[in-house]
């Protein structure tokens, strides 16, 4: 049970950050009431992760790569693993 609450709750995370990836990358308007939720929702996962890189974006015609959204996908996916490895290690009993 705690193994898939984890799974959902890492899987939210992941969704939430790459809409914010997709997002930006369209160059969507962030004065819509859904983008902005997005990407103000997004920015707690994200800012934690920013300044890792000396570029945290890179833009081209109005659209943005947000590499520190990337770096941040990568690092909640890792952190995932090592909750569910976690989890399954104390879940385990000894013969």
């Amino acid at each position: 049970m705690v193994r898939r609450v984890a799974v959902l709750l890492f899987g939210l995370i992941q969704i939430v950050i790459g809409a914010r990836i997709v997002l930006l990358l369209l160059n969507a308007r962030e004065v819509n009431g859904i983008v902005s939720g997005i990407l103000n929702v997004s920015q707690v996962f994200v800012a934690p992760f920013e300044g890792i890189l000396k570029t945290n974006s890179l833009t081209a015609s109005g659209s943005v790569l947000d590499i520190a959204a990337v770096v941040a996908f990568v690092a909640w996916t890792v952190i995932e693993v090592i909750v569910i490895a976690a989890v399954s290690v104390f879940r385990r009993q000894s013969a």
